[in-house]
């Protein structure tokens, strides 16, 4: 609650507490007795009455025993004789007919006007701000000014082309007279599409910072309210806001909350998004770039917007923002590394190159990771060895070394790593191993991980083939070890992937004989009002039928070659299972040399000193722990 807010509550709360002070008797005086006129009149006769004070035909007195009194009397001209002749003191005031003064009006209203007030006030919470109980449906738009930080090209990295696409538009609003004196036009809207974390945002930020103009930044969900019409006026009202202070750059973050094709959902064209959007239509089409006000949006999800929405003349530029390369990741790991201390042994190709697929987010959090990481250990310096934890960490979820696992469990998850281990080293078409452990991490006991050595932008049958042998290789080592009985669930998830990358192989990817190269749709189901609604694509019964034979004679190819591998394998699946007993934790390089050169890991004494301390891990392979070399 901001000081405003509470400030209005302490006045209420001061108000309710006066009023009741107010109502309640101020004085401590004795409440006077009522008598009859009669009586009255004997206390005059006996000598009691002391004083009396008449106000018209009300009379109030005191008694000499201090006794408070009052009594209506008639009109008696003898009253006042006959109180002088026993030598009471009177004191008389006229009757006022007066006009009620202003606090009795205020005290009066006060009730409403408290209602009045806490109305309005609650009004203000609901809406949010911006004009109160009366600016509904005005914008949300903040303007970003240079004082809240101002962004160049200089903070953004690894978009090279995109950066280069939005140049024009800085130019234009630097001297939009070079433009119109060869009788170009600048695009109106700029459309920013990539996926999460590859920088859309800061884009549009470093577009308002070079170009030194205003930036007004607004959500899609901002337009939408419960009230139809409401979401047209913000647009009109945002549309007003940017042309008072052309030229400048109007941001719409996540288009597809407003911007979705219309007629496309089952609740008809009246509704308030669909208004909101053919608002944002007319009001593109209404203006000209001459007046210096661009639109940029940004969407993760272009498939779903309306077509009118990407015309020409509305959002006609579209600027693809997608997940770095390797020289880009390098890029973008130069700006985030700036932040933090790091030691001279960090390699920023080499991060570079460990992290395929990481977006300019990602990257980001891998060097606050890091930095957490070493401030945790009390180091003044982040080091290569914190960087590589991050990433660990990132892509691979915390370790768990709290959990508590049997010495079978152990064994277990050894055997079913050491399978995809294994079915990796022998597929060559496989990614090389990063890594290797049967530390607890996410929500999995143990985890293999393979990298590939460069960008890969598109897969190879044979690709596609050696990763679904790589999934069955933990389920065909459970098998082989300890037998069908002894099977457990722990490879769900990994036949849950294999069969979907079988199943985009056949529907998606035309890998398959049977099917031939076609794209088959699946039967969607849209939850509308509660209820699930089936919305059919082109695949017949017959064509799925087909689908699902395909589908598991790849997956069924998959397990055989696997198993023909660890087959063949098996002393080295032995080998790489007490290995990873005994040091939990294997490089792709300690495992290359386990196998193929018979090398035994290296590890400082303090890690061999805790690898004896778990000798009962091992006693049911009859192996002790192997000293480092």
């Amino acid at each position: 609650m901001n000081l405003k807010n509470l400030m209005m509550w302490g006045v209420i709360v001061f108000l309710v507490v006066g009023l009741m002070h107010l109502f309640q008797n101020p004085k401590n005086s004795p409440v006077a007795d009522k008598v009859p006129f009669s009586e009255f009149l004997k206390n005059i006769d006996d000598g009691r009455v002391v004083q009396v004070e008449i106000n018209g035909n009300n009379i109030e007195g005191i008694l000499s025993d201090g006794t408070v009194f009052n009594t209506y009397a008639p009109n008696d001209p003898n009253l006042v004789e006959k109180l002088t002749s026993k030598g009471v003191t009177i004191n008389a005031t006229p009757i006022e007919d007066k006009m009620p003064s202003l606090l009795g009006i205020l005290l009066s209203w006060f009730p409403m006007l408290l209602l009045i007030g806490v109305w309005i006030f609650f009004m203000r919470q609901m809406q949010g701000g911006r004009g109160g109980a009366m600016g509904f449906g005005k914008s949300k738009a903040k303007l970003l000014s240079e004082s809240r930080g101002k962004v160049t090209f200089n903070d953004v990295a690894g978009i090279d082309e995109a950066k280069e696409e939005v140049e024009e538009i800085i130019e234009f609003l630097k001297d939009p007279r070079k433009f119109r004196r060869l009788g170009g036009k600048i695009p109106k809207g700029a459309l920013l599409i990539g996926p999460p974390g590859t920088g859309k945002t800061l884009l549009a930020k470093a577009i308002a910072g070079e170009a030194n103009v205003p930036f007004f930044t607004i959500s899609g969900s901002d337009f939408v309210e419960m009230f139809v019409g409401v979401g047209a006026s913000r647009v009109r009202d945002m549309m007003e806001q940017g042309k008072k202070n052309a030229p400048c750059i109007i941001f719409i973050d996540e288009i597809d909350a407003v911007g979705r094709s219309r007629g496309a959902g089952l609740g008809g064209g009246n509704d308030e998004r669909e208004q909101t959007l053919n608002q944002l239509l007319v009001e593109m089409d209404g203006f000209d770039t001459n007046e210096g006000v661009i639109i940029i949006a940004a969407t993760n999800r272009p498939d779903v917007l309306d077509p009118a929405l990407l015309r020409p003349g509305r959002f006609d530029r579209q600027v693809v923002v997608p997940n770095p390369d390797i020289i880009g990741r390098e890029a973008i790991l130069k700006v985030h590394i700036k932040k933090i201390n790091i030691g001279p042994d960090v390699k920023l190709r080499t991060i570079a190159r460990g992290t395929p697929g990481f977006s300019g987010a990602d990257l980001a959090n891998l060097c606050n990771e890091s930095a957490l990481l070493a401030a945790r250990k009390n180091k003044r310096l982040v080091t290569m060895l914190d960087i590589e934890e991050a990433k660990d960490k990132v892509m691979m979820g915390a370790e768990r070394r709290s959990m508590v696992m049997t010495e079978d469990d152990k064994k277990l998850t050894a055997y079913h790593e050491g399978g995809h281990a294994i079915v990796a080293l022998n597929e060559q078409a496989s990614d090389p191993i990063h890594k290797a452990t049967i530390i607890p991490r996410g929500r999995a006991l143990g985890v293999v991980w393979t990298l590939p050595e460069r960008d890969k932008y598109s897969h190879t049958r044979e690709y596609l083939e050696a990763n679904i042998s790589k999934a069955m290789g933990g389920r065909v080592a459970e098998e082989m070890i300890f037998g069908h009985d002894k099977v457990t669930s722990g490879a769900s998830s990994d036949i849950q992937m294999a069969t979907k990358l079988a199943k985009d192989m056949v529907t998606k990817f035309g890998m398959s004989n049977e099917l031939g190269p076609l794209s088959y749709g699946e039967n969607e189901d849209e939850v509308f009002l509660g209820r699930s609604i089936t919305r059919q694509q082109h695949m017949s019964e017959d064509t799925a039928k087909k689908v699902d034979v395909e589908v598991k004679k790849i997956v069924d190819a998959g397990y055989q070659r696997a198993k023909k591998i660890l087959t063949e394998k098996l002393d080295d699946l032995h080998k790489l299972a007490k290995a990873l007993l005994v040091y939990e934790t294997l490089s792709g390089e300690e495992i290359k040399d386990l196998i193929l050169k018979n090398i035994q890991p290296k590890r400082s004494n303090e890690e061999d000193e805790k690898n004896k301390e778990e000798s009962s891990a091992l006693g049911s392979l009859g192996l002790k722990p192997k000293p480092a070399l």
